[in-house]
């Protein structure tokens, strides 16, 4: 059996209230739970998603080399960790944990700069990205939702609906 994608997110869940931030609306889904409401299949559901790129700096040679080598210190301590396991004395372990954390800032450093070389300029910024809705709506099973409003309302957590 199929069933699309609306359907099993949201299966026919009435909204109780709205907010205009996710912690407000956890707040009211973490109010009713104290309550003692029954939250079992109650969601939080972003309304008018976009998808939000923040722009941090320009990216360069220099700093997708310092990138990678940031990553491979990361990769090359868990490598060597996990090499120094084999070894027989503490500073033959400690030995190949170094080994490993400069084998590892050395090739993580030259792939970031061979594949920033390979992007062709195509992508010549840093940045992060975030999912962010207009508004989260707290939705509850249609027999509860009279309850729901009931216990936000006296708790003065219904914003607006």
């Amino acid at each position: 059996m199929t069933t699309t994608p609306s359907s099993s997110v949201v299966p026919d869940l009435v909204p109780v209230a709205s907010y205009g931030k996710y912690l407000e609306a956890q707040k009211a889904v973490d109010y009713l739970s104290d309550q003692r409401f029954p939250v079992q299949g109650t969601r939080i559901v972003g309304i008018g998603l976009q998808l939000v790129e923040h722009v941090l700096s320009r990216l360069t040679y220099p700093r997708a080399a310092a990138t990678g080598a940031a990553a491979g210190v990361w990769f090359g301590l868990l490598f060597g960790v996990f090499l120094s396991l084999f070894t027989e004395s503490a500073l033959s372990a400690l030995a190949v944990i170094l080994w490993a954390v400069l084998w590892g800032v050395i090739a993580c450093a030259l792939f970031a700069v061979v594949s920033y070389a390979l992007s062709g300029g195509t992508r010549d910024f840093v940045s992060e990205q975030a999912l962010v809705a207009e508004r989260y709506e707290v939705r509850v099973l249609p027999e509860h939702a009279d309850g729901a409003r009931e216990l936000l309302a006296q708790a003065g957590l219904i914003k607006e609906h």
